[in-house]
This record gives structure tokens, C-alpha cells and sequence, in this order.
């Protein structure tokens, strides 16, 4: 099999402005100097000394490198038969236990790894290292969310090689990774029973975005008080299009619909 490269070549950030009207210029016009040079010739051209600027529709694509890399990824990742899973939540959610059972259970069979990231420490993707799994920690420092280039360079580290699952541990946050594509297959929003029912009506970017919503550590909803219908429904509000799996990593529950789940993404690739 031929195995793209990932290549790490960032593209130039531009802008584009879409409409100029003054005094001197047509309806509308591309900009070819800068904008200073455009008003002082505007200036000169008008008969009072005066331009009359109507509108300026500036639209500058802030996430455009890195949807631009997200893409590459996932031909890089589609390439090599894998599948990708950007897993997302609050800190303390059960990402990393979760991964852990995975591992060692689903992981045994199908072959895993795992790019892990967090503000700082190693210390989840210690937990997570495992003979048969390959894992690399991506520390962000201040950053509160992975992005689509800090992926591509993990991944240069890792021995792909058989992989058919590759899981992304997002930072810990419900807001800053909304918005950035890593090059996924899937998004899996993880939604705890620590946490309350109205997360997804508190944070609906995240939760719309969800291809999966994992509602975990359901084995305590009881004694939590936590309403698991309540949550269900916001859910479903909120994120209509996403599945929706119960499970608890200690006990089990779950797991085999989530390992279902896994299978038949890996078979999609």
C-alpha cells in the first residue's frame, strides 16, 4: 500500500477584501497595493479632496491553515487505513480511564494508539503507554486545545504501522477546541455525571459539533442525583444528529456498544 506523506508545509495566511466604493472607484474592485496607496490615489482623484468610503466587507479566514492541515491529516490518516477519533470534554470527564480499559480490551484486538495532550505533565500519557499501543504526549503549554499542526508533528513519532484506531486525547475544555479540526473521523464529546445534565444547553459549540456523545461514569448517577433521562434530552436538543452511548469504565456498562462502535469506524477505512 502506498502511504501519503504527511507533509508539515504551511500555507501563506492571506485576506481578502470584497468590496472598495468611493468617490474614485467603481461599485466594486480588487484591492493590488496597499490599502494606503488605494485611499491617497482615491484622494487625488476626486474633485472636493474627498472620498466617501460606503463599505468594506473584509473576511479573513482565521482557522484557514488550520482546516487546511485538518484536511491533509485526514488523508494522511484515510490513507494509512486508520481511523481517527478527536475525544473532547471537561477535565476530569474520564478521557483517560476510559482510553486506558480501551486499550487493554478493545486494544488487544484491534491495534491503537493515542496522541495525548494537556497543558503540561505527561503524566496521562504515562498511563496510557502500553507495549501494544503506541503513545505520544503533545504538551501545549498555555494553549487549551490541540490543533491540526501540532497533530501532524505528533504523528510523525508514532509507528502507524497496523494501526487501525488512532484516539486523540484533547485538552481538558469545553470551549477552545470547538472550533479546530484535527483531521478527525469523528468527534466524541465525553459528558460526565460529575458535571450536571445542562452541560450540552451551557456549551452547545462542542456538543453540536459531536459525531458521538459519551455520557460517563454512569455507575454513580444515583447517588449523584443525576438525572440521566434530563441529560439525554439535552442532548438531543441540542446535538440531534449525534449517537449517544451510557458507560461506566469501572463497571463496564457500555463499553461493548462503544467497542461496536470503534469496530465498524475502523471498517469504514
Amino acid at each position: 500500500m502506498n502511504t501519503p506523506a504527511l507533509t508539515l508545509a504551511e500555507p501563506t495566511p492571506g485576506f481578502r477584501i470584497n468590496a472598495l466604493t468611493g468617490a474614485a472607484t467603481g461599485s466594486s474592485r480588487a484591492l493590488s497595493g496597499p490599502l494606503s496607496a488605494e485611499i491617497t490615489a482615491a484622494l487625488h482623484a476626486s474633485g472636493n479632496g474627498e472620498v466617501a468610503v460606503r463599505s468594506v466587507d473584509v473576511n479573513i479566514p482565521l482557522l484557514e491553515k488550520n482546516d487546511i492541515l485538518a484536511e491533509r491529516n485526514r488523508g494522511y490518516f484515510l490513507g494509512r487505513g486508520l481511523a481517527a477519533l478527536n475525544l473532547v470534554s471537561s477535565p476530569g470527564a474520564g478521557k483517560t480511564t476510559l482510553l486506558e480499559r480501551t486499550l487493554d480490551e478493545f486494544g488487544r484486538a484491534t491495534k491503537c494508539a493515542v496522541l495525548v495532550g494537556d497543558l503540561e505533565t505527561d503524566n496521562d500519557g504515562r498511563r496510557l503507554s502500553r507495549p501494544h499501543a503506541p503513545v505520544a504526549q503533545i504538551t501545549t503549554g498555555t494553549v487549551c486545545h490541540l490543533d491540526a499542526g501540532m497533530i501532524a508533528r505528533a504523528a510523525q513519532s508514532l509507528d502507524l504501522d497496523g494501526v487501525k484506531i488512532l484516539f486523540i486525547e484533547n485538552v481538558g475544555n469545553l470551549v477552545c477546541p470547538a472550533s479546530f479540526d484535527l483531521g478527525e473521523q469523528a468527534r466524541v464529546v465525553l459528558l460526565s455525571t460529575t458535571e450536571g445534565e445542562d452541560k450540552p444547553l451551557k456549551y452547545p459549540p462542542i456538543f453540536k459539533s459531536a459525531d458521538l456523545v459519551l455520557l460517563t461514569k454512569v455507575d454513580v448517577a444515583d447517588v449523584l442525583g443525576f438525572k440521566r433521562d434530563v441529560a439525554v434530552e439535552n442532548i438531543r436538543r441540542i446535538a440531534p444528529q449525534a449517537r449517544i452511548i451510557q458507560l461506566s469504565s469501572r463497571t463496564g456498562e457500555g463499553l461493548a456498544e462503544w467497542y461496536d462502535y470503534l469496530r465498524a469506524l475502523a471498517a469504514q477505512t
